[in-house]
Order: structure tokens, then C-alpha cells, then sequence
């Protein structure tokens, strides 16, 4: 892999860490907030907790993740590290599988927050744990007893030192997938914890994966009255993913793409298979090795915001490269004869133009990005969202063909030629200070444009023709026969073809032509610029046979061909493939109905080729029953993967269920 591979793949990782951190950022402050005011409560023994105390009431978390549970671990490793950083060190992390019982749980807890290995199974007494040579009987009262006798080690520390743990640290349990935690071990936990919060400060975090009334639904009232439920909401998985892609795909910093088809088969994996954002960014880091491995040259891509460090030292393989893209092809042919025949033969003026065309391209991004977010800011606000209501769909659309020549576009600005005053000059400011943020000068006189727009609008008065309009409405609105209501919008239709645009309408009708005017300039499509190929990656097809799960043909690879797996050698049906690969592949021989005795004898055939001819006679029934032993396990592993099954109309044979052979 070039270097520039490296370097994309390590701004990716680090570009999406802070997306991460900062979209979790604002959750897990509220969090370590709703702790802090916890444990305060119980450390100065306030009115509150008083009040918790005589009614037994637990601080508990109700933290709304949504379904895509694959990046839920992301979210409870950074909210343990903060929580063990600033309020506690006692932070346990409990998970359904490893509770299946009320002592199970207590161990695990006892476990996590002693710091030690719990061996289960060792134990002569499985309510014991061995911790530090000492038996501790895993129970609410032994927990306290150890939170007693640590508190005191703290309150040492913390005279000694300047920790930032609290004096008398709360101890945080947090339940990793509630819904998947069996009812009574919820219950009888929850019950036995209240009845000694008075000594021990717990806290408690439900992850929920989908609505906080499950804690209603798996608790009876008696128990879900014993907590004291706050509620937390993060981020749903569709806005971390719109804001994955407004951070990373579009932005010209970073300088690796990807085409409409390829994002079309991330979103559409994200959107119908597992809601995975992690999953989506795997994807889209597999799009950069493929890349990078198919593309020659890929090693301009990192070049792209900064053209002159490297385009200069193209090596003459590279420019013959260069010079059998299609896109620089349809350049070519757009030159006078003289530049052409330059192009096509002198690699140093070849590569002093490729300079050129990579900083068009980069300045092509820059200002791709700007018009999108404007155009977006249009679109988002429409009512019908012909081009949808998020950015990457607007993307989409943009990347796939010339945005302006699609009816919807054309709905689009219809609908845009409707808005009222208000959303318009909301639109307009936020479109400049999209314009200001941009560090070059390209789009100065565009914001001068759009700040004389503003100046307009708020210079502009409401003419008679809208008050009448105005009147003409509020008359619509007391017809209640359906007979004069649809004589009256006749009226009205009639009226308003007949009579002349208010100086607004006109207004209105100029800045929608403007904006159309920038989505022609600036939203071409990125495969009509030249060097596209060298920064897009196109190829969704390689992308699907990665992605889009096929067992059925990874089944038959592996069974078929297990020298690519195993070292073993190659071609027809060895005797050292696994039992199973031998059954397989004689089963493809055979038709629709295979004899198992037919098939026995051919397997105790290549089973033992291996054999000595002079083997001892003595032994041949015990090594019989071995193969036949070997040879009932294959096939009914083949019958458990669905290749074979068992057959009505012969018994003593069964039926195939793959296609081809005789």
C-alpha cells in the first residue's frame, strides 16, 4: 500500500474518534451531572436524600440508546472511563448472559468491583468468592462491609492527597442491555439493594434499546417504585450517521470519496440491516483499502489539498496511467491539437497540468460542499422534501446525474417559490453565514448578493394587492358550503392569473432564480470532472460481495475447495480434507435421490487410500465402524446445513437439495 493509504486511513480513524466523542459528549456530561447531584445527596445527607432513604428509593439512569446495539459498547466503555476518571472508581459493567441468576449477578458485581477473577466453578460453596486468600460470601451484606472498610482507605487518601474521586465514592451498576436481564433477577436485586441504601450509596444505569416503558413492563409497580427513575435520551442512530457523513464525506479536508453507488449500498446496509454505525465506518474504511489496492493512482489522492508536494515526481508509468483515464480522455479531446499532442507525449508538461486539474478538483470540493449545505437549507424546509429531508439523501441525488434536470428539483423550486417572507430571510442568513465560513474569497460577491436580498426583504412593506389577498382568504375561510367554497378558490385562481406580481412575489421569484443559478454552476455531477477516478471510488459491486452476507456460497467454497483454508493439498477428493468436505464433494456427484450405501462405500473408499495394504486383519471391524461412525457425522452435519434431507420415497436413501452434478 502507498504511503497516502496510511495517512487516510489514520485521519479516517481520528476523524471519526472526535465525532464520536463529541456526539456523546453532551450525554455522558448529563450523566456524570445526575451522579454527581446523587452522591451529594447521600454524602451531606440533604432533605432529599432523607426523603429517598425513608421510601428506599434507588438514583437510577434510564439511558436511551436506540436499536443498534453493536455501538452500544463504544458509549458504556467511554462513560465508565469518565465515571472511574472524575466521580468513582467502583463502576461495574453487568450484561444479561453473564446474569442468568440472582448469585450469578452478586458474583459478577462483587467481581468487577474487588477487582478480582472469579473461578466459579472452583469453588466448594458457589455463594463464596476467593478474594485475597478470604472467603467472602457474596451477599448485599458483604458488599457493604467491603464498601465500609474501603471507604475508610479514601477518606485517608483523600486527606493525604488531592484526588478527584468524591469522599465516599457512589457505587454505579450499570445493566448493559435491560431488556435482556431476566425479571426476578431484576426484581430480587432491586429489592434487596433498596433495603440498604441507607449504607451503601448505589446508583443505577439501565441501557435501554428501545423505550423506557420496558421498566414499567418488566417490573411490577411495588418494584419500579423503589427507584428513582431520571430519563436520558442520546443521539438516534440516523442523526449519528447524518452526522458522520456531514463531518467526513462532506468536507474537502479530508480527500478520499466516495461515488453514489457506493454510499447508496452503505446507507441501504445501514438502513435495513443492524442501525450500525461502527458497522457503516468499517464499510467505508473497506472502501478506501479497495481503493487504494485496485487504483494505481491512488497515491495522488492525498495530494489533492496539497498539489505540489508530490505531483511533480510522477513517475512515466504514472502519467501513462493518467493518460488512460476516461475523464482525462474527454479532457483531451476538449484541447486545441497542440495541447493534445503534449498532453498524449510530453510527460513534464503532463504532469504541470495534472497539478492544475488536481487543484480544480480540490477547489471543485470546496465549493461542491458550500452550495450542497445552501441548497439543503431550501430543500429541508419544503414540505414535501422532494429531495429529502437529510443531506446525504440531497447528496445523493446530486452525485447520481445533474440535480437541476430531475422533476424533483423542479418540485422543489415550485414549492420554493411559495414560502413566506419569514422562511425566506431565515433561509438567506443562514445561507451567508454558510458562505462566510468559507476561507477563500470565491464566494464574496455571492454573500454581497444574498445580504442585498436580506436588505430588500426587510426594506420591503406589504403592499395592498397582499392585504387583499390577506381578506380574500379570511373570507375563504367562513364559506362553508362545499358549492360557494369552490366557486370562491375559482375566484381566487381567476384573480391571481389576471393580476400583476407584488413587488414580494417578484423578490421571491429573483432569489429562487439565483440559487438556481449556483446549483447549475457549482452541483455538477463529480464524474463529468477531470482526475474524478483518482479520489472516487465507484466499484458497489466489490463492495457487495464483501458486505452482503452469502453463506450459502461461502459454505460451498469451504466445503468444496478446504486447501484454501487448510493446508492440505489440492484438487479432487483427498483423503486428508475433513470427513465432512469428503461427503460433500462425493455428493455432488450423485443425483437427485443418493443411496447411503452407494455413498458409504465411496467414502470408506477414499477414507482408506491413506491405508497400508497390510494392515491387521484383526482390527478391520473396529476400523469399520470408525469410518461408518465418521460417516453418519458427516452427513448429518450436511442435513443440519440444509444440503441434503431425508427422502419419503426410498428410506434408504436421501434426497439432495443443491443444484447441478448429474
Amino acid at each position: 500500500m502507498p504511503w497516502c493509504f496510511h495517512i487516510c486511513i489514520d485521519e479516517c480513524s481520528l476523524c471519526l474518534q472526535k465525532i464520536q466523542e463529541d456526539l456523546n459528549k453532551q450525554l455522558l456530561e448529563n450523566l456524570v451531572g445526575f451522579l454527581s447531584r446523587s452522591h451529594s445527596d447521600f454524602q451531606e445527607k440533604t432533605t432529599e436524600w432523607t426523603c429517598r432513604m425513608k421510601f428506599r428509593e434507588i438514583p437510577t439512569a434510564a439511558l436511551v440508546l436506540g436499536v443498534n446495539v453493536t455501538d452500544h459498547d463504544l458509549t458504556f466503555r467511554g462513560l465508565s472511563g469518565i465515571l472511574q476518571d472524575n466521580i468513582t472508581p467502583y463502576v461495574a459493567l453487568l450484561e444479561a448472559k453473564d446474569c442468568p441468576g440472582i448469585k450469578n449477578l452478586m458474583q459478577k458485581l462483587m467481581g468487577q468491583l474487588m477487582k478480582c477473577d472469579i473461578d466459579v466453578d472452583s469453588l466448594e460453596d458457589e455463594d463464596c468468592v476467593q478474594v485475597s486468600q478470604n472467603r467472602i460470601r457474596c451477599s448485599m451484606s458483604s458488599l457493604i462491609s467491603w464498601y465500609e472498610s474501603v471507604k475508610k482507605v479514601c477518606c485517608c487518601k483523600k486527606r493525604n492527597s488531592s484526588s478527584r474521586h468524591w469522599q465516599s465514592p457512589p457505587v454505579v451498576v450499570i445493566f448493559k442491555d435491560m431488556e435482556s436481564f431476566t425479571t426476578k433477577v431484576l426484581q430480587d436485586f432491586i429489592v434487596i439493594s433498596s433495603q440498604h441504601i441507607h449504607e451503601l450509596p448505589l446508583v443505577l444505569i439501565f441501557g435501554i434499546a428501545t423505550s423506557p416503558m420496558i421498566i414499567h413492563r418488566l417490573l411490577p409497580h411495588s418494584v419500579s417504585s423503589l427507584l428513582c427513575i431520571e430519563l436520558f435520551q442520546s443521539l438516534s442512530c440516523k442523526e449519528h450517521l447524518s452526522t458522520i457523513i456531514d463531518k467526513l464525506l462532506l468536507t474537502s479536508q479530508f480527500p478520499f470519496k466516495v461515488g453514489e453507488k457506493v454510499l447508496q449500498v452503505l446507507i441501504n446496509i445501514f438502513l435495513y440491516h443492524d442501525f450500525s454505525v461502527q458497522n457503516f465506518i468499517k464499510g467505508f474504511q473497506l472502501c478506501i483499502v479497495e481503493h487504494f489496492y485496485s487504483q494505481p493512482l491512488s497515491v495522488l489522492c492525498c495530494q489533492l489539498v496539497d498539489t505540489k508536494k508530490r505531483a511533480c515526481s510522477l513517475s512515466h508509468d504514472q502519467c501513462e496511467n493518467i493518460r488512460k483515464l476516461p475523464s482525462f480522455r474527454r479532457y483531451v479531446e476538449k484541447q486545441e491539437s497542440g495541447r493534445q499532442v503534449a498532453l498524449l507525449t510530453n510527460d513534464s508538461f503532463l504532469k504541470e497540468e495534472t497539478v492544475k486539474l488536481l487543484e480544480d478538483l480540490h477547489v471543485y470540493h470546496e465549493n461542491y460542499v458550500l452550495i450542497l449545505r445552501c441548497l439543503h437549507v431550501f430543500t429541508s424546509s419544503l414540505p414535501k422534501y422532494p429531495l429529502g429531508k437529510q443531506i446525504r439523501e440531497l447528496h445523493c441525488a446530486c452525485l447520481e446525474n445533474r440535480v437541476w434536470e430531475t422533476e424533483e428539483y423542479e418540485s422543489s423550486l415550485q414549492l420554493a417559490r411559495m414560502l413566506n417572507k419569514t422562511d425566506l430571510v431565515t433561509m438567506l442568513q443562514q445561507c451567508v453565514e454558510i458562505l462566510m465560513s468559507s476561507s477563500g474569497k470565491e464566494f464574496d460577491k455571492t454573500s454581497e448578493k444574498l445580504k442585498e436580498f436580506l436588505t430588500q426583504f426587510q426594506n420591503l412593506e406589504a403592499s395592498q394587492e397582499q392585504d387583499m389577498s390577506v381578506l380574500s382568504q379570511k373570507e375563504l375561510q367562513k364559506k362553508t358550503d362545499l358549492y360557494h367554497l369552490q366557486k370562491t378558490l375559482l375566484e381566487l385562481k381567476e384573480s391571481r392569473r389576471s393580476k400583476k406580481l407584488t413587488k414580494f412575489e417578484m423578490l421571491r421569484f429573483e432569489v429562487v432564480d439565483y440559487i438556481d443559478s449556483l446549483v447549475r454552476k457549482y452541483l455538477i455531477p463529480a464524474d463529468d470532472r477531470t482526475l474524478h477516478e483518482v479520489v472516487y471510488f465507484n466499484t458497489a459491486s466489490v463492495l457487495r460481495e464483501h458486505l452482503n452476507a452469502a453463506p450459502r456460497t461461502a459454505l460451498h467454497t469451504a466445503l468444496n475447495n478446504p486447501h484454501w483454508y487448510l493446508k492440505c493439498d489440492g484438487g479432487g477428493i483427498s483423503n486428508k480434507a475433513p470427513d465432512i468436505c469428503i461427503a460433500y464433494k462425493l455428493h455432488l456427484e450423485c443425483g437427485r435421490l443418493i443411496n447411503l450405501v452407494d455413498w458409504l462405500e465411496a467414502f470408506s473408499t477414499v477414507v482408506m487410500a491413506a491405508e497400508e495394504p497390510n494392515a491387521d486383519a484383526a482390527s478391520s471391524d473396529q476400523v469399520d465402524d470408525t469410518i461408518h461412525a465418521r460417516f453418519i457425522r458427516a452427513i448429518s452435519e450436511l442435513e443440519l446445513l440444509g444440503f441434503i434431507k431425508p427422502s419419503k420415497q426410498k428410506t434408504d436413501h436421501v434426497a439432495r437439495l443443491t443444484w447441478g452434478g448429474c
